[in-house]
């Protein structure tokens, strides 16, 4: 190489990769970014509520079960959201639901994509018998409807004992959040079980799988160190979209009442002002609507944002 071909690379730009394009885009969505603060908010309370009771903080926040004027007062500027039928405070009590729902969701997220991206890639690498196996076994739980089957697998494992006394855990006790995101997550993987399994069809035939093949490369380090990290911005992808479905079946489940209960939660408490609404308390109910409402609309703004960034087909379009 002359010096005339080094200085002309020298002035070429320097490329950039997906995640660093993505990233460059996505700053550029203001509307996407206030959507990433309204959800760094919701995240860093329930960060902020599991540290406070971990270390067994007297911080007035996570005191929603204390009284703090009578039953039933209307919002004011003592109580910003009122007080429920027992004096306690309806603005702790949402605070403190934030805790429920972010967990419930952010757990069955990772059970459904633990099952689902592995078989996923098994199933389009793979493909034959084992491809036939998993396509049935996800097409059969998708023709049962999602809500019927969350309630009938929250009905099954509700009171039940997991013995790990093997791990040195001892027995764990299926019961409120644990049932509910346990029943989310067995549930919810058909969707990205059947996204990477169409993108893994499409990638096994691609130069850079061939090419390690012919380097002898085993079936699961094709799988694992090849074929999932290339498909990873869709599970990104998913794990965003599907955050906010997630939230609004715990709500279904703890409003049916097969959620927590020793604790508030936001489906708990639209349940409980429900009966409360007839007599014109509407404060309860209007305080958890809404913070469904705000973090449902973040999560949903956010993730469309990102699959534009990170999608290369959205892109190309």
């Amino acid at each position: 190489m002359n010096e005339q071909d080094v200085k002309h690379n020298k002035e070429l730009p320097k490329g950039r990769s997906l995640w660093g394009d993505g990233l460059r885009r996505l700053r550029k969505h203001k509307l996407a970014m206030v959507s990433l603060g309204i959800i760094a908010v919701y995240l860093l309370l329930t960060g902020f509520i599991y540290i406070a009771e971990l270390f067994d903080c007297q911080f007035e926040l996570i005191k929603w079960d204390a009284k703090v004027g009578s039953e039933y007062e209307p919002p004011g500027a003592e109580n910003v959201f009122g007080t429920d039928f027992l004096g306690r405070s309806v603005l702790r009590k949402t605070l403190y639901g934030a805790k429920v729902s972010i967990t419930v969701a952010f757990w069955a997220s990772v059970i459904s994509l633990v099952i689902g991206v592995p078989l996923g890639a098994i199933a389009g690498y793979f493909r034959g018998v084992i491809d036939e196996i998993i396509v049935w076994l996800y097409t059969t739980l998708s023709s049962i409807p999602y809500i019927l089957l969350i309630l009938a697998f929250a009905l099954v494992l509700k009171g039940k004992t997991i013995n790990l006394e093997w791990a040195g855990l001892g027995t764990i006790e299926l019961a409120g959040i644990t049932t509910v995101y346990l029943a989310i997550g067995l549930t919810s993987w058909v969707g990205i079980c059947r996204l990477i399994r169409g993108e893994v069809v499409k990638h096994k035939e691609r130069d850079y799988i061939l090419a390690a093949k012919s380097y002898g490369c085993s079936n699961s380090r094709i799988i694992f160190k090849h074929l999932i990290p290339n498909v990873f911005h869709l599970v990104i992808i998913s794990f965003s979209l599907r955050f906010v479905s997630f939230i609004q079946a715990e709500v279904i489940l703890s409003f049916l009442g097969l959620g927590e209960k020793n604790r508030p939660s936001w489906g708990a408490m639209i349940d409980a002002a429900r009966l409360d609404l007839p007599k014109g308390y509407w404060w309860e109910m209007t305080a958890a609507t809404a913070a469904i409402f705000f973090i449902s609309l973040a999560l949903n703004i956010f993730g469309d944002a990102l699959r534009d960034a990170l999608d290369p087909k959205l892109r190309v379009q």
